[in-house]
């Protein structure tokens, strides 16, 4: 469906039913798959025939979804993983391992900073993180000869600072690595980062792909155009023959166009099982058929939120990439000129306390370690997805102890507006 608008694809990608086939895409809840040979089983096996053979490794409703976000994000092959944080770890460990470097935006989710700094420096994988906004020379400064991967969000959770693609992916390419892209907030309804240079993209659908707080999932989208044959002896894995796969070389026999995706399920989807059930790719189907409907709803309540808020006198700061004077909003014009997301982060005057007691009198606003949703939640990053974090960390991450990170839904704005007026009353 390349020829299509991003509207047509949330409804109608990945899945056209010939007749007499299911309108909607089907459930296929089952573990395993019959096959009436184990000669034709073991082709499976050995990668030389495409189809089913364990859940754990893939399943005909994930795929059917992975190839639908696939076609929104414009890239060659996808997958579908269990969780955004699986999606995280795949991404960077496809390609990196004990004895390896990432370069990473200082600016990112704390789970994923977490993950990164703490877990997979257990594995034996460095990472250096700079600001966002950092100068080129302060970001080829960071990379080093093991460096595998440069990381970024598009939209950083929940800082708000938009990455300058474009840039990050220069430097990325002029040292032989591929830029990997989070594209959760944004979502490829408002941005496209391969269109920029990015190389891989990566999602937590359990935010606004799913929509509905039903479903907890993840995703990676390769591009199929980062050429890892230039670079055999950077990246051995793709490029040198796989033995517990009977010596095939991803690149030589699915092209860069598969190997990437092919490898992440082959090796890590086989020995992590971190898979996505097929129940639940079928509720984040449902939510891409409205996404882009939804995301024009998040981004009008955010933006007049975010205008509510900035002259409201209890209110220190505002953060709100498509809010004019914003320190993003130049860059999220460029990249994002249709809408970011409907997150807004601000400061309430009187630091933890007040927001603490500024969030408890909300009435429709929830208290939720979500975001992202149709329902507008709200968090206190610094005591709850960050709490793991220093106060030097968060300053790196662009979080302070007053921020509130508020999740605007698709209610009506002017409820919104008067539920945080009267919470902001209260403080």
């Amino acid at each position: 469906m390349s020829n299509f608008s991003i509207d047509t694809k949330c409804v109608q990608g990945g899945y056209t039913p010939s007749n007499g086939e299911p309108r909607q895409i089907p459930i296929v809840q089952s573990t395993t798959f019959k096959y009436a040979t184990s000669e034709a089983m073991g082709k499976l096996f050995d990668l030389e025939a495409e189809g089913y053979f364990y859940t754990r490794l893939q399943n005909p409703t994930n795929d059917t979804v992975a190839k639908k976000i696939c076609e929104l994000e414009g890239g060659s092959a996808a997958m579908l993983t269990s969780s955004g944080q699986a999606a995280s770890f795949f991404s960077i460990f496809n390609i990196a391992g004990a004895g390896d470097h990432v370069v990473a935006s200082s600016a990112i989710y704390g789970g994923t900073y977490n993950l990164f700094a703490v877990t997979m420096k257990r594995m034996g994988i460095d990472f250096t993180f700079v600001a966002p906004d950092c100068s080129e020379d302060e970001l080829n400064a960071a990379f080093k000869p093991n460096t595998k991967a440069l990381f970024g969000e598009t939209i950083a959770n929940p800082a708000l600072v938009v990455i300058d693609i474009e840039k990050f992916a220069k430097a990325a390419h002029s040292h032989g690595v591929p830029l990997i892209i989070d594209n959760t907030f944004a979502t490829p309804v408002n941005c496209r980062p391969i269109e920029w240079g990015a190389d891989i993209v990566i999602h937590s659908t359990t935010k606004y792909m799913d929509g509905h707080g039903v479903s907890v999932g993840g995703c990676i989208v390769d591009s199929g155009k980062f050429d890892w044959t230039k670079y055999p002896d950077k990246f051995p894995g793709l490029c040198t023959p796989d033995e517990s796969y009977h010596g095939v070389t991803y690149t030589e026999r699915f092209g860069l166009e598969g190997a990437y995706i092919t490898k992440a399920t082959a090796q890590l989807m086989r020995d992590f099982g971190c898979i996505q059930s097929p129940q639940h790719a079928f509720y984040i189907n449902m939510g891409l058929e409205s996404l882009h409907l939804r995301m024009k709803q998040h981004c009008a309540n955010g933006l007049a939120v975010a205008k509510y808020l900035q002259n409201h006198p209890k209110v220190a700061w505002v953060r709100f990439p498509h809010l004019e004077g914003d320190a993003s909003f130049e860059l999220a014009q460029k990249y994002m000129p249709n809408g970011g997301c409907g997150v807004v982060s601000f400061g309430v005057k009187g630091g933890r306390a007040a927001a603490e007691t500024f969030m408890k009198n909300l009435k429709i606003a929830a208290i939720e370690t979500h975001v992202a949703d149709a329902r507008t939640c709200c968090l206190h990053p610094a005591s709850a997805t960050h709490r793991q974090m220093n106060d030097d960390e968060l300053t790196a991450a662009g979080i302070s102890p007053d921020l509130v990170r508020f999740s605007c839904g698709i209610e009506g704005a002017d409820d919104l507006i008067a539920d945080i007026e009267n919470a902001l009353a209260q403080v």
